[in-house]
């Protein structure tokens, strides 16, 4: 693979920042560390147009005992089954639950999954995370 070679200039406090953040990730070089940054903003702004494919994870933890809710997860779930790959179900007390769904489709499509599960009453909270 061929690379090109670019400079880059730093705040002095900013560079001292970055550097402790390059040791405390283990990263061989400022280089490597800049590349995943660039990788991973480049990722993130894809997903913001919410435009192509993208696959990654919806957790979520909810209360599984509250009114209907048990019920409507699995309806949205089957509203969506064309972006769900898997799931898997954690019982975290008595009346908690953790779910994580694996997804992936189109972007918007997994938007409107997120947003129609992270809504519902008695969903506490959740995350989605994408990856292109």
């Amino acid at each position: 693979m061929t690379v090109e070679r670019v400079g880059v200039s730093f705040e002095p406090k900013l560079l001292s920042d970055f550097d402790k953040m390059v040791k405390k990730r283990g990263y061989s070089s400022r280089s490597e560390a800049i590349r995943d940054l660039v990788r991973k903003a480049i990722v993130e702004d894809s997903l913001k147009t919410e435009k192509g494919n993208a696959n990654g994870t919806l957790t979520f933890v909810y209360e599984h005992d509250h009114g209907t809710l048990a019920s409507k997860l699995l309806h949205v779930q089957h509203r969506f089954h064309h972006c769900i790959s898997s799931s898997t179900h954690i019982h975290m007390d008595k009346h908690t639950c953790l779910e994580v769904l694996v997804v992936s489709g189109k972007a918007k499509d997994l938007r409107r999954l997120e947003n129609s599960i992270l809504s519902l009453k008695g969903v506490k909270h959740g995350k989605m995370f994408l990856t292109t």
